[in-house]
């Protein structure tokens, strides 16, 4: 689950994790009551929308006076907001944080990520903050500086160290910086982070260290352990098909192809969307209806495919272990009655009560298609769309 700027710096301040005085507002006018309570101007507005490179479209501006505020917050206020991230439709902005203007001295790029190839946790930071972190690891590796942490022992303070010296940190600055370093660590484990970055980490004038921005993605199978935060959840910032999937404790992910997938396993999931591909074709989603399905799972699933307009065809690649190939056939049917079929439908079943699915299929009335393969099936609904 991603979360907005200022509900990251919320988990901030509960570690003592020094952020710019702010506050969230949702219109123009909220905005300057916002900027009259900080110590002083100019003051920053940011659009808060679940992405980065907000400043390079225009999302970030600054402010020298209380009008300019206002102004600038209701031109933010209800923008479609392009990003690299966002891909070229954007996101709609729907608030803002107006947060004190700094005195910077210097930018720094910090951030905390499991590697699961050594399975452990990684401290990243470089000197070279403000910048896409991409572009610095392609062009200047060297500026990047990586300290790995050992999870069942934890962050100890030789690894607070020897980030802060390798950046480097002014030495004014040393003792803030680690115990910044600590608490952040703190935060990504209490909470089951997957990401937390801040880009920048500023060091200001004074020597002081600040999280300018801040940037926090939770694993989602953890959050039945936060209740807390189950309310930062943003569903205008998902896709109205991801969030209705969820609903269902469907794995949906939309995608810009054009055949919509309905598979049970990630893995066979994953491998149907590239054998589409190399097909000829594009896959719409990613669907894993699980081991465990129900016919309702199946029917919800098939409706909330149905329901994505660039789908041309749709492709039903099961293999029937502990979700029966019968339970997924009525499933199919079902939601094909009520929902109603517009386009093509493969199917490639094997597996568990394979036959009986296939009878089902057969005496359903429902135009449908068999293969005798994955890459017969991946074929023929690529050929189908096209």
């Amino acid at each position: 689950m991603k979360i907005h700027e200022y509900q990251a710096k919320e988990l901030f301040k509960k570690y003592d994790i020094p952020v710019p005085k702010g506050g969230v507002a949702t219109d123009a006018r909220q905005a300057r009551s916002v900027a009259a309570g900080l110590p002083s101007l100019p003051a920053v507005v940011k659009a808060q929308i679940h992405a980065g490179g907000r400043g390079k479209g225009g999302g970030v501006k600054l402010a020298r006076t209380l009008e300019e505020v206002e102004t600038l917050a209701g031109q933010i206020i209800g923008m479609t907001l392009v990003t690299h991230q966002t891909g070229p439709e954007g996101r709609t902005v729907k608030k803002v944080l107006v947060e004190e203007g700094l005195d910077i001295a210097k930018e720094l790029y910090f951030s905390i990520i499991p590697d699961r190839s050594t399975a452990k946790v990684v401290i990243m930071a470089s000197e070279a903050g403000g910048m896409d972190i991409e572009e610095v690891a392609a062009k200047t590796p060297e500026k990047i500086v990586k300290v790995p942490v050992e999870p069942t022992l934890g962050i100890q303070g030789y690894h607070c160290r020897e980030v802060a010296y390798r950046l480097p940190v002014p030495p004014a600055g040393i003792r803030p910086f680690l115990a910044m370093v600590r608490g952040l660590y703190q935060l990504f484990v209490d909470y089951d982070c997957s990401l937390l970055e801040i880009n920048p980490l500023v060091v200001t004038a004074q020597d002081g260290i600040v999280a300018l921005d801040a940037k926090i993605n939770l694993d989602d199978n953890a959050l039945f352990r936060h209740k807390d935060i189950q309310d930062f959840r943003d569903l205008d910032e998902e896709d109205p098909l991801e969030v209705e999937a969820s609903k269902y404790n469907l794995n949906y992910i939309k995608m810009d192809g054009n055949v919509g997938n309905m598979v049970n396993g990630a893995g066979l999931a994953m491998a149907t969307m590239d054998i589409i591909k190399q097909a000829g074709a594009h896959p719409a989603n990613f669907l894993d209806v699980g081991g465990g399905a129900s016919a309702e799972m199946v029917e919800n699933g098939f409706r909330i495919i149905l329901s994505d307009q660039n789908v041309k065809g749709i492709f039903i690649n099961i293999f029937g272990g502990i979700l029966r190939c019968d339970v997924l056939a009525s499933g199919v049917v079902e939601a094909a009655k009520k929902v109603g079929i517009q386009v093509p439908v493969v199917v490639r079943m094997e597996g568990t009560n394979v036959e009986e699915g296939r009878r089902i299929l057969k005496e359903s009335g429902l135009d449908l298609i068999g293969a005798a393969s994955l890459k017969d099936a991946a074929q023929k609904v690529a050929a189908l769309v096209r």
